[in-house]
C-alpha cells in the first residue's frame, strides 16, 4: 500500500507567514512529475507543530485537492496529547487521504504502555489505514518493537515509519510484526540499506528537493538493481546528511526556495530561517548531488 519514495513535504508560507497555497499547488505538481509515491502532507517536517488545528486540516484538504488522485496522500495527524490526535483523525476521515502518519507523543515520555493506549485510541477513531512514526531523536522517547508488534495486530495499524537510523531493527520488526506489515524508512542517509534489508520504502526530507532522482532510485531498488541504486544514492548522500546542518526543515526550505519551488524559505517561530553559516554548507551539497 506505501512503499518507494514518499516524501515528508515541506509548508510553505508567505512573507506574512500565511500558508502560501500558490507555493502548495506547485510543491504538488513537482512531485506528481517527478515520479513520487506519495505525499505526506503536514507532519513533521511540513511544520505541524506550528499550524493551528484549521490550519493543518486545510493543508491537507488542499493537498487532496491539488493532488487529483494523481499521487496518494498522506495525513499527518501527531501530536502529544492523544485527544488532538484522535481529531485530526475524526476530522480527516472522510478528506480522500490514504493513510495517516502520527509521531510519537514529544517530551512527555509516556512509557511502552501510553504509546500502545495512545496508538489504539487513534486507530479506533480512523477509517483509513494508519502508520506508525517513531524518531526518539526528536522526541525522547523510543516505540520498542515488541510495542510496534502489539499495535500491528489492530486491524487499521498497518505500517511504521522508523527514523531510528538502527538498521538491525528491520529484522527484528519483521519477525515480530509478520511480512504483510509495512516498514519505511525516516532517515535518508540509510534509507536505501533499509530497503535493502527488508523494508518497502523512505519518508523522505530529501526528496523535497531531488524528487526525481529519489523515485528512480527506489524504483531500481524495488526491482532489485542495486548497485545502480547506490550510484544515485551517494550522489546524494552530500543532501542526506547537510539538510540537518541546522534543525529541519530549516535546511530543505532554504534549498526549495533556491530551486525556486516555494517562493518564500520562512517558517514560524520558534523556528528561524538558514543562518549565513549554514548557507554555503547546503548549497554545497545542492553543487554535489547534482541538482543546483
Amino acid at each position: 500500500m506505501f512503499s518507494g519514495s514518499i516524501v515528508a513535504l515541506i509548508t510553505p508560507f508567505n512573507l506574512d507567514g500565511e500558508v502560501d497555497y500558490v507555493s502548495l499547488k506547485k510543491l504538488v505538481d513537482y512531485h506528481v512529475a517527478a515520479g513520487t509515491d506519495g505525499i505526506v502532507a503536514v507532519g513533521t517536517t511540513g511544520e505541524s507543530s506550528t499550524l493551528t488545528i484549521e490550519e493543518h486540516v486545510k493543508v491537507v484538504s488542499k493537498t487532496v485537492e491539488f493532488a487529483e488522485g494523481r499521487i496518494p496522500v498522506i495525513a499527518g495527524t501527531g501530536a502529544n496529547a492523544t485527544h488532538e490526535s484522535v481529531t485530526f483523525s475524526r476530522l480527516l476521515n472522510n478528506s480522500g487521504v490514504a493513510g495517516c502518519l502520527s509521531v510519537t507523543p514529544y517530551y512527555n515520555k509516556p512509557t511502552q504502555e501510553g504509546l500502545y493506549l495512545h496508538y489504539k485510541a487513534i486507530a479506533e477513531e480512523s477509517d483509513v489505514p494508519q502508520i506508525l512514526y517513531n524518531v526518539p531523536g526528536r522526541t525522547a522517547v523510543d516505540l520498542l518493537p515488541e510495542t510496534v508488534a502489539r499495535l500491528a495486530e489492530i486491524e487499521n495499524i498497518v505500517a511504521l515509519k522508523d527514523a531510528t537510523g538502527d538498521l538491525s531493527r528491520i529484522a527484528k520488526h519483521r519477525e515480530l510484526c509478520g511480512e504483510d506489515f509495512i516498514l519505511l524508512s525516516g532517515d535518508d542517509a540509510t534509507g536505501l540499506d533499509f530497503v535493502r534489508l527488508g523494508g518497502q520504502g523512505v519518508i523522505s526530507v530529501t526528496n523535497n528537493v531531488a524528487a526525481a532522482d529519489m523515485a528512480t532510485m527506489f524504483r531500481l531498488a524495488r526491482e532489485g538493481r542495486f548497485e545502480e541504486a547506490e550510484i544515485i544514492n551517494q550522489r546524494l548522500m552530500p543532501l542526506h546528511k547537510k539538510l540537518f546542518t541546522e534543525s529541519s526543515p530549516i535546511p530543505v526550505k532554504w534549498a526549495a526556495h533556491k530551486l525556486g519551488l516555494i517562493e518564500y524559505s520562512g517558517l514560524r517561530l520558534p523556528l528561524t530561517e538558514l543562518s549565513e553559516a549554514s548557507k554555503p554548507i547546503v548549497a554545497q551539497a545542492m553543487s554535489e548531488a547534482c541538482i543546483y
